[in-house]
């Protein structure tokens, strides 16, 4: 029984970590389940891509569809194109695909229309806005998507809304946690940290990649002095997307306190996030992390299709408005900021609940 199990960007490493371990684990013990691991290239560079793979003990993909750069549309025609070549050369009993990046809905369609199953982890999460193109690609990816992995009973919600059958929803908790867990005792620091002299709960992370936030120059560059005006002259580490990167060569003056890096590989990132005062982002994934370190998250967005990181957890929505920045690290400053908690099965071993629904399902 081989399943695909399809990667394409940064996100998506992090999820499939947990669910190839238990995979690993159950063919040791004799499972009929075997695996092929289909990197799309989405992400094509090694600060995006190839670090993760060495540090989170991927395996080397077994097939690499190199799609490369491109916008949405030519990167989504490039992946069903290969990925159907190699369908029809050697096809699979299922493809599992991961979140919501582009590499998740092309690699979805191209597999149900050659009459392949489709299993989603990270199934039935909603922002509800339809500007974000992860919003599309969940939908699509869900309409026609067989089983469904989900991360909260919220997202399961979601999915009986829209007419899924109960007995197509699998509530089996976050793999992003798994690998969360699996890996905190190795976070080290990055390479900067001595040179800047950074100190725990002394600096702030900041991440923004959403095009609402990061296209307009002009836009951008309020928000991020507001960062700087607001955070006390604390350093502010920013590790910078290469689509922000783009906004910021047309910026001629950022905040004396921000420290400018390169996307840092997963432990060195989740290590400065982990002993950060406060994390300041527009990602999703971000806040699922920082719930479980108990770290406060300002998300600058209007909406979340992570809304357990709010109800649950340490995070806020402060929206995209820079004014609503002053209020809200206020509160932070002065100690008011909730402590938060975990939600149910974030707790390591979402990967394992899987492969144990996997076998059922293609192993009877």
């Amino acid at each position: 029984m081989l399943i695909d199990i399809i990667a394409g960007a940064r996100p998506n490493f992090m999820k499939i970590a947990p669910i190839i371990r238990a995979l690993q684990v159950r063919q040791e013990a004799g499972s009929k389940l075997s695996y092929r691991l289909i990197h799309t290239g989405q992400h094509y560079d090694a600060s995006m891509s190839g670090a993760f793979f060495e540090q989170l003990g991927i395996p080397e993909p077994d097939v690499n569809l190199e799609v490369g750069s491109g916008t949405q549309a030519e990167q989504a025609a490039g992946i069903m194109t290969r990925y159907e070549s190699l369908l029809l050369e050697a096809p699979g009993a299922l493809c599992l695909v991961v979140g919501d990046v582009t590499s998740t809905m092309a690699c979805a369609i191209t597999a149900q229309k050659l009459r392949i199953p489709v299993a989603h982890v990270e199934a039935g999460i909603r922002s509800g806005d339809w500007s974000m193109p992860e919003e599309i690609n969940r939908m699509v990816t869900d309409s026609i998507t067989n089983w469904f992995f989900t991360t909260s009973e919220w997202a399961g919600g979601n999915l009986r809304k829209s007419g899924v059958e109960e007995e197509r929803i699998f509530f089996v908790g976050n793999t992003m946690i798994d690998t969360l867990m699996a890996n905190m005792p190795r976070f080290s620091p990055p390479d900067f940290w001595e040179r800047y002299k950074l100190k725990p709960s002394q600096y702030f992370v900041v991440t923004l990649h959403r095009p609402a936030n990061v296209d307009s120059a002009g836009d951008f560059a309020e928000m991020l002095q507001a960062i700087g005006r607001n955070t006390r002259g604390l350093p502010v580490v920013f590790p910078v997307h290469p689509r922000t990167a783009k906004t910021l060569r047309d910026m001629m003056d950022l905040p004396e306190n921000f420290i400018l890096a390169e996307p840092q590989p997963y432990l060195q990132f989740n290590y400065l996030v982990k002993h950060a005062k406060a994390v300041i982002t527009d990602s999703g994934g971000i806040t699922e992390e920082t719930t479980v370190m108990g770290v406060p998250c300002l998300t600058l967005r209007n909406n979340t299709e992570r809304p357990e990181t709010v109800e649950q957890g340490t995070n806020e929505l402060v929206g995209t408005d820079p004014a609503a920045l002053a209020p809200a690290l206020e509160r932070l400053f002065t100690g008011d900021w909730k402590q938060g908690g975990i939600p149910p099965l974030w707790d390591g071993k979402t990967g394992e609940r899987i492969v144990t629904n996997l076998e059922k399902l293609l192993c009877g």
